[in-house]
């Protein structure tokens, strides 16, 4: 994975980072060993003891040699990771909250809250005696129904004793009344309520003793492993995400751990309000540390370049048509900086790859860049 810190569109506003202290002091340095270069040189030149003293002013001084120190590295060829960081929030993979389906008393609570509960768990009972007493009864009349058609039923198809009507009207009643003992039955069952899914019972929303009625919110239960993280995606970088790519997302409240994930869902639409579109990632969380509502750090990888030409950012020199870097080439009277214009692709927090303008093996000067001119004699510190 490649380093944090967000990434930028090829090309697009890649620009020298302002010299921080340690730099400065460092050029401030270099700029003096020049100046103590300059110096000698023009001692040296000077004019020897014993020359005329009517030598004509050109003669008895030279000019002075402009030398600057400079530090550098070698380039290479190396992998280069381009990653779009983006910031989410921790959602459950499942959150619900269940709501009774019968009134009536809360008469036993079997499950409290932070417990680990399974699919069809029961939670609570809420008071079932009237609903027992009509179960019976309807259970009693559906098993009266039943014989008085099945007697009907004999007599008309053996022995050919009463009418046809009476018959099918036997049936009838037989079928109304077990349909009128499924439904209690089913009601009855309702009157204790179960977890919808395997994981944890957050929320108890009712006391033992509480009246409750249809549609009163008695329990929350969420499923935290896996977990989901969603988050929202600049739009530039549409064609670039999709369903089934891996992602390393990060936690500051867990000391910057690192867990990897899977892109479940690319939104289809994009928010007129941020210009971003959604995505989720689905992701393991065994020993449940990460929480809902957490915020992750998400870096996804927009591309990797296996042969890239990579370049410190603050080696980059801004000019009017664009971008130059200096490499140190071998003079005639020793080493000198060379201005190359360059054609600048992705870049990745302080580093940008270079496409074009440089090659492997030059020597990039990575200090003192901001303080030569293309030819100028150069010191390289270091060598």
């Amino acid at each position: 994975m490649g380093p944090r810190g967000g990434s930028s569109e090829p090309g697009r506003d890649v620009e020298p980072m302002r010299t921080i202290e340690s730099r400065t002091i460092r050029w401030l340095a270099l700029a003096g060993l020049t100046t103590l270069a300059a110096a000698c040189s023009n001692t040296a030149e000077a004019e020897p003891e014993g020359a005329p003293q009517d030598a004509p002013a050109a003669e008895a001084t030279a000019a002075p040699t402009r030398v600057i120190n400079v530090e550098t590295t070698t380039l290479a060829p190396r992998e280069f990771v381009e990653t779009i960081h983006l910031t989410g929030t921790v959602w459950a993979d499942r959150d619900v909250t269940i709501s009774a389906e019968e009134a009536g008393t809360v008469v036993e609570i079997l499950a409290d809250k932070g417990t680990k509960v399974r699919k069809g768990q029961a939670l609570l009972r809420i008071d079932d005696r009237v609903l027992r007493a009509q179960v019976d009864e309807a259970r009693a009349q559906a098993e009266l129904a039943r014989e008085t058609w099945e007697r009907r039923k004999r007599l008309f198809e053996e022995d050919n004793v009463g009418s046809e009507l009476a018959y099918l009207e036997a049936r009838a009643a037989a079928e109304q009344t077990a349909a009128r003992l499924r439904t209690l039955e089913e009601r009855l069952a309702r009157t204790v309520v179960r977890a919808p899914f395997a994981g944890v019972l957050d929320e108890r929303l009712v006391e033992l003793g509480a009246l409750v009625a249809p549609g009163t919110p008695v329990a929350r239960v969420v499923l935290l492993d896996p977990v989901k993280i969603v988050a929202g995606v600049p739009e530039r970088y549409a064609p670039d995400v999709r369903v089934g790519a891996r992602a390393t997302v990060y936690f500051d409240v867990l000391d910057g751990a690192s867990f990897e994930g899977d892109i479940t869902y690319v939104g289809s639409t994009v928010d007129p309000r941020n210009r971003t579109f959604g995505v989720e990632l689905r992701m393991a969380n065994p020993k449940g540390v990460i929480k809902p509502e957490m915020i992750a750090n998400v870096d996804l990888v927009r591309q990797v370049i296996p042969e890239a030409m990579v370049v410190p950012r603050e080696a980059l020199v801004r000019v009017e048509d664009g971008f130059e870097v200096f490499v140190v080439v071998d003079g005639a009277d020793g080493p000198r900086a060379e201005a190359r214009p360059v054609k600048v692709g992705a870049s990745q927090s302080d580093e940008v790859v270079v496409l074009e303008g440089v090659a492997a093996g030059d020597r990039l000067i990575v200090v003192g860049q901001k303080l030569v001119a293309d030819g100028d004699r150069v010191n390289v510190v270091g060598e």
